[in-house]
């Protein structure tokens, strides 16, 4: 026999069935390089996302490419934060090197605080090549 509280939890279980998911927003940055006409950049040059959106950094040309998140102003939990997301990563606050035009690296952002956290391509610093995340 099926007693009041085996149909409370039956309720609750299909409501949950069906609610909904919240899906991920791939947000894309390209890196592209015109050596002909000295322009180094990640297009768009600022990026506004929010924790659980998924960045696609996608190599247009002037491989290789990096992605490094700039420490200077992070607090300790969104360096680690930042650290902690970064699939691969072959140095603090770095990804691996993108070596082909093509290539793409994805991240998924962490919780962070509201704020503007900057990164640049570290073959391509001294021609600086860098961008900005703007977390809402």
């Amino acid at each position: 026999m099926i007693g009041p509280s085996s149909y409370v939890l039956a309720v609750l279980l299909m409501v949950g069935a069906a609610a909904p998911v919240a899906a991920q927003t791939e947000r894309e940055i390209r890196l592209q390089v015109n050596p002909a006409r000295e322009q180094y950049r990640f297009v768009p040059a600022t990026t506004v996302a929010h924790p659980g959106d998924v960045l696609v950094f996608k190599v247009i040309s002037g491989a290789p490419h990096s992605i490094v998140f700039d420490p200077a102003g992070l607090s300790p939990q969104a360096h680690d934060a930042l650290n902690s997301a970064l699939p691969r990563r072959t140095a603090d606050l770095s990804s691996p090197l993108l070596t082909t035009d093509g290539a793409e690296y994805r991240m998924i952002l962490p919780a962070l605080p509201r704020g503007t956290y900057r990164f640049y391509c570290l073959p391509h610093r001294a021609y600086d090549m860098h961008a900005e995340l703007r977390i809402e």
